[in-house]
């Protein structure tokens, strides 16, 4: 009889383990709303294993507050480029490129959001829009020839040619 408890009782644990590790596997690839419903279903669940209820209420947590609706007043140029670039830093590159483009419509002359625009591409590996937008910000501003030419980011790129050009046009 004993041997049946234990038994039930180590499928129990390997569930309740599986059920948390898929809840961390979500939310370490950054999809909160999936890990946050899985917290919640595994804290439904598998309210008996101590071990692990108090962290999933930390991560469950960590998920909401990474969800709610950011309510930053966005206006000038400034708003959007800095918010841009903070986004940028977070490794949300499609959201950093939104926020540029929104920044780059208030004023289309600013070198310095097409240099950002093409370092996001780039880490994006999309090579081609990255160039068009690097060439644009050499094009506005010489300034960016220099910084591309040693920006660590762009080292992919330094045997493309079409590179090479960019950053050596007068």
């Amino acid at each position: 009889m004993t041997e049946v408890k234990e038994k039930v009782k180590r499928d129990q644990y390997q569930k309740a383990l599986s059920a948390y590790a898929q809840a961390m596997k979500a939310f370490h690839k950054g999809e909160y709303g999936k890990a946050s419903e899985a917290l919640k279903a595994f804290l439904s669940k598998h309210t008996s294993e101590i071990e692990f209820v108090d962290r999933a209420k930390i991560y469950l947590a960590i998920c909401e507050g990474r969800l709610k609706k950011e309510s930053i007043p966005l206006k000038t140029f400034d708003d959007y480029y800095q918010y841009g670039v903070y986004r940028l830093n977070q490794g949300e590159y499609k959201k950093a490129l939104e926020l540029l483009e929104r920044a780059r419509d208030k004023k289309p002359k600013e070198g310095k959001i097409f240099y950002l625009m093409a370092l996001t591409y780039c880490l994006m590996k999309e090579t081609e829009q990255c160039l068009e937008n690097l060439k644009r910000a050499i094009q506005l501003d010489k300034y960016f020839k220099i910084l591309a030419q040693n920006e660590e980011n762009f080292e992919v790129l330094k045997k493309n040619k079409k590179f090479n050009l960019i950053t050596r046009m007068a």
